[in-house]
């Protein structure tokens, strides 16, 4: 592969070497001293997997263009990998490529059930079982598993000046390892289209060259690169908030939440530095509000320092969002204490898919306990400053039918003196309803 990036013109290979490193694996060692910011490599933009390239070749790229519905960027350059492994002639240099990449991968897709049981519960589970059914498990979606995680594990992104972007495979460059210590250090140029890779820091001879990914939390790491950082720091939980078009007042509500920069369906990430983003309790407050509060809600999306609409419609929501994280944390396999004591004890051999995915579980638990505690704190806060008695709320918030509580119930639209967990409820209570419904209306009036 060296002497066909050379001869394609790229800039830097004479200092560098592919090497082995202890539980690391394949990486990228200095072969002299670099000074931070120093420019090391440079892979020229003739030799990049890009979707502009899989477009320009002359047997792939008509059938790539003319694919209905267009093919995603993925898809593009994994359909462009496997083809040009599948040639036998005229693509010596890509496929010298392909050859020094890896033949399997540790991503989560390649987990047994067994590995993967191990952070049930986590999103890391749930888009790996989603990714599962989508690909059928035969041979050919066994290779296609790998030309996609070839993409997620290798494919860099850049921001281009025009507001576009692009995903690109860089040969060699690839190669590179993540670590946090080490600033951003790879650069694409938009003009010459080229890609250069600067010292994170400085390096003498001998030692690895790193590039840094970005903050990722464990559960993309294994997902796309296939390997985990034990008490990551930028560890996440993404909360998935939706309403269901055919809820009350949904296209108020849906106007409301892009006032808010918010839409229907939002996914929030909850961090250990801000386990409860305000705009998780911004959409709640929408999505909880009845007729009265919309109006409320309405006036106070001009004030961006808004923090509620009542005491009581703040404390609904608070324990609404205690309760949901609690559900959350009782889906996980194993709580946190068990799986370090598994940890400690080596159940799960270090290093390996089990052993990564209890740490996927852990970071996950941690940020969910921490924005339970935190919506825990907020709702005692105003407990105590509105006077209203701590429980008091949910104890009264009853279904008029089947008299089970409920944090979130539904008003009656007529005379609002009942409420409902649904709509079924409703109806199954209108005969015996009807009478006061109509007499409390008409006094209204």
């Amino acid at each position: 592969m060296e002497g066909w990036l050379k001869e394609s013109g790229a800039v830097g290979l004479d200092a560098l070497e592919l090497a082995e490193f202890p539980v690391i694996g394949r990486g990228v060692r200095t072969l002299r001293r670099f000074n931070e910011g120093e420019r090391i490599l440079t892979i020229p933009r003739d030799v990049l997997w890009t979707v502009e390239h899989a477009y320009a070749d002359p047997l792939l790229g008509p059938v790539l263009r003319s694919a209905r519905p267009p093919l995603s960027v993925d898809d593009t350059l994994a359909t462009y990998i496997l083809f040009v492994r599948s040639r036998e002639s005229g693509y010596d240099g890509l496929r010298s490529h392909l050859a020094a990449v890896p033949k399997s991968y540790s991503s989560s897709i390649f987990f047994t059930e067994d590995e993967l049981e191990v952070c049930a519960g986590t999103s890391l589970y749930a888009i790996t079982k989603q990714l599962g059914r989508c690909i059928e498990d035969d041979y050919r979606a066994l290779v296609y598993k790998w030309a996609l995680c070839t993409v997620w594990s290798r494919a860099m992104d850049f921001a281009l000046p025009d507001g576009k972007s692009v995903r690109l495979l860089a040969p060699f460059a690839d190669m590179l390892n993540h670590s946090s210590e080490v600033r951003q250090c790879h650069a694409y140029d938009p003009l010459s289209g080229n890609l250069s890779i600067l010292a994170g820091k400085g390096y003498e001879a001998g030692d690895q060259v790193f590039i840094h990914y970005g903050s990722v939390p464990n559960n993309r790491l294994l997902r796309l690169y296939g390997f985990v950082i034990p008490s990551n720091p930028n560890d996440s939980y993404d909360l998935v908030l939706e309403t269901h078009p055919l809820a009350p007042f949904f296209e108020q509500k849906r106007k409301l939440w892009a006032l808010a920069g918010l839409d229907s369906t939002s996914t929030i990430s909850l961090t250990l530095t801000d386990p409860l983003p305000n705009n998780v309790l911004r959409y709640l407050r929408i999505q909880r509000s009845d007729e009265s509060d919309l109006a409320a809600v309405a006036l106070q999306q001009a004030d961006p320092k808004y923090e509620k609409i009542s005491n009581s419609s703040e404390v609904e929501a608070l324990q609404f969002l205690i309760e949901s994280f609690s559900g959350i944390l009782d889906s996980f396999g194993t709580q946190p204490e068990k799986l370090e004591e598994q940890l400690a004890e080596g159940l799960y051999p270090s290093g390996g898919n089990a052993w990564a995915a209890a740490h996927v579980s852990l970071g996950e638990q941690q940020v969910l306990r921490l924005a339970r505690k935190r919506a825990e704190d907020m709702l005692a806060a105003v407990e105590r400053g509105s006077g209203i008695e701590k429980g008091s709320l949910s104890a009264a918030a009853q279904c008029a039918n089947c008299k089970k509580d409920f944090v979130q119930l539904m008003t009656c639209g007529r005379c609002k003196a009942v409420k409902y967990c649904g709509r079924t409820c409703q109806v199954a209570h209108y005969k015996e309803h009807k009478a006061k419904c109509q007499y409390t209306g008409s006094q209204t009036k």
